[in-house]
């Protein structure tokens, strides 16, 4: 099987998951969220990441989050659902489960908290993969999970057909560097940092998958068209104009403030679950701030 070139590219949304009052998931706003992308040159949506929330979510709640999504998207732009657990049976599942919703393609994160070795690593990944002809986008956040996809094993995991690309989260642009040399046209390199896309992109990659383009989807859309189009100095000027925002976007744990922020741009989309408690109002204010740059 010939892996497509590129199979995702630009800028795609870690989507926030709105909810009510009440605590249940809004689906009235999630309609808004998702039109919201569709009006502003966003690239493709990240449904059940890390920013929706979802290990606070019930399996019933993220099957109805996954099919509204992809059903509001209407295949104008792809959809792509996380898939992932420290469980590898029940991440297999929930891929071939997604597929069965129409999913575009999966996310899939390490496998937290067991500290995989190497085999480990590498066949929970396969398995995940054997269970779906859905693409894969492998998601490293060592911050997260504690640990990271090395790059001997990333090697091999490039070689599975459906394994398309890799959302690198770790910070350390060597370790990108090591990633970027590793794979070619058909694997897709994308920035898991918005403070560091362009630099990323300077690697050879294709997009973000990103936490800024909740709040500003047209600026982080041209940023990154700008750079792939070449007018690097126009992604690089708006690689910084942003970069305040983007700060202030992680002043406390994601998703605290983004959804503090939508709240801000006119889209109430309530509090986080707990654990995650309200924002410090001074960080708030420093929020606040910082949104002027989309003025």
């Amino acid at each position: 099987m010939q892996k497509p070139v590129r199979t995702f590219s630009g800028s795609l949304v870690a989507l926030v998951t709105p909810f009510t009052a009440a605590g249940g998931v809004d689906f009235d706003m999630l309609d808004r969220l998702v039109d919201f992308h569709l009006q502003n040159g966003t690239d493709g949506i990240v449904a059940l990441g890390t920013t929706a929330e979802t290990p606070t979510m019930t399996d019933e709640e993220k099957t109805a989050v996954a099919q509204r999504v992809i059903g509001r998207a209407g295949g104008k732009i792809p959809v792509i659902v996380g898939a992932g657990s420290n469980n590898t049976r029940h991440a297999a599942e929930l891929a071939r489960h997604y597929e069965g919703l129409g999913a575009d393609g999966l996310l899939v994160v390490t496998p937290y908290y067991n500290k995989a070795n190497k085999s480990g690593m590498r066949a929970h990944f396969e398995t995940i993969a054997a269970a779906t002809s859905l693409p894969i986008i492998l998601y490293n956040v060592p911050g997260r999970t504690g640990c990271s996809i090395s790059i001997d094993v990333l090697a091999e995991l490039a070689k599975v057909p459906n394994i398309v690309g890799i959302k690198e989260a770790s910070g350390d642009i060597s370790y990108v560097a090591q990633c970027a040399r590793l794979v070619g046209d058909s694997f897709c390199l994308l920035s898991g940092n918005d403070d560091s896309v362009v630099p990323l992109l300077s690697l050879g990659g294709s997009g973000v998958i990103s936490v800024l383009a909740n709040v500003a989807p047209r600026q982080t859309h041209d940023m990154v068209r700008s750079y792939l189009d070449g007018d690097t100095a126009r992604a690089r000027d708006l690689q910084l104009s942003l970069l305040p925002l983007i700060n202030a976007l992680f002043i406390e744990t994601n998703p605290v403030p983004v959804k503090r922020a939508m709240e801000m741009i006119g889209f109430d989309c309530g509090a986080c679950r707990l654990p995650l408690g309200p924002m410090d109002e001074k960080n708030a204010e420093t929020l606040r701030r910082s949104l002027e740059v989309l003025k």
